[in-house]
């Protein structure tokens, strides 16, 4: 049997900050994680879930752009002098 639960008793979802990209990677994703395990738990009145799941995108969006932007940083730093992309094991000593 299924209890219908009460909108009084729904949970409000946690704050996110309008200006995600100034959240560092790990702070972003902690805050993803948690509006996740928010909308799973299924405690959330519809409107407060809506306004999670658009929180929580606009952190996928941040945090992509993160890792796009240090894709970019590796693949500029792994670049050897002729242009070409250069493979090397981690911690190998430069020459």
């Amino acid at each position: 049997m299924t209890e219908k639960r009460k909108n009084s008793e729904k949970k409000e979802p946690v704050m996110v900050e309008q200006d995600d990209s100034a959240v560092t990677f790990e702070a972003g994703l902690e805050r993803l994680e948690g509006l996740v395990a928010q909308l799973e738990s299924g405690d959330l009145a519809l409107e407060s879930a809506l306004g999670a799941y658009e929180a929580g995108m606009g952190l996928v969006r941040a945090l992509n752009a993160q890792l796009t932007a240090a894709e970019t940083r590796i693949e500029i730093l792994t670049r050897g002098p002729d242009g070409a992309l250069q493979t090397r094991l981690a911690g190998e000593d430069e020459l």
